[in-house]
């Protein structure tokens, strides 16, 4: 069956979901605002630039998830969907997934971001498949580690990979749309790649290459 693979943040939603977790619990007070956020646009502006230092960002964006019990967290991730990320959903993000449902493609998100901030914006989307970058677990807490390859640049490639092992699919027919330079590694692998709403590095190398360039925002 044809996979339909797709970028999350700044692709399927209007932000980035790992960025707004962050500013979330600032504005909650969960953590310092002056230190966190600073540290926090940093490494965004890291990510833009794609230069960004993977494993440093992972241990500072999950330390959280390994100072708080897991009641308060569910319940700061149930507030953040309401408040953060369901005004930046998109309509025809939305209709695209359809689209792509409609043809009985296999839909997966792929995406750098962990998978506690990303789950909920996956099943909110209806697509069951999720590969994310997997924050680690012991005895029904949060570490505030990760586990695995990180599923960023290079490393989205690897668990895409594992991921077609275990479950017997492959990429022949395959599309992916992704909006950022990061994503170049497994846009270079499928037969559909597709910019969407892209930095300008993924939009001169989608210009040379040919292929197709589109945008999800309202217009």
């Amino acid at each position: 069956m044809t996979l339909a693979l797709f970028d999350l943040d700044n692709t399927l939603i209007a932000g980035d979901s790992d960025h707004l977790w962050g500013d979330y619990l600032v504005a909650r007070g969960v953590i310092d605002a002056e230190g966190y956020k600073a540290t926090n646009d940093r490494f965004y502006e890291d990510y833009l630039a794609g230069k960004l230092d993977i494993a440093a960002y992972l241990r500072f964006a999950l330390s959280v998830l390994g100072e708080h019990p897991l009641s308060s967290l569910l319940q700061w991730q149930a507030d953040f969907m309401r408040d953060a990320v369901a005004p930046i959903m998109l309509p025809q993000a939305a209709a695209l997934l359809d689209e792509h449902r409609k043809k009985g493609h296999t839909l997966v998100i792929i995406t750098a971001t962990n998978d506690f901030v990303t789950r909920p914006i996956a099943e909110a989307l209806g697509v069951e498949h999720l590969i994310a970058t997997m924050a680690a677990i012991e005895n029904g807490r949060y570490t505030g580690d990760f586990v695995g390859t990180p599923c960023y640049r290079e490393g989205k490639v690897t668990r895409l990979e594992a991921w077609l092992a275990e479950t017997g699919h492959d990429l022949e027919g395959a599309w992916f749309y992704s909006d950022s330079r990061n994503d170049l590694p497994l846009l270079s692998l499928v037969s559909h790649p597709v910019a969407v709403d892209p930095d300008p590095v993924l939009k001169g190398e989608a210009d040379s290459r040919g292929w197709p360039v589109i945008s999800l925002r309202q217009d």
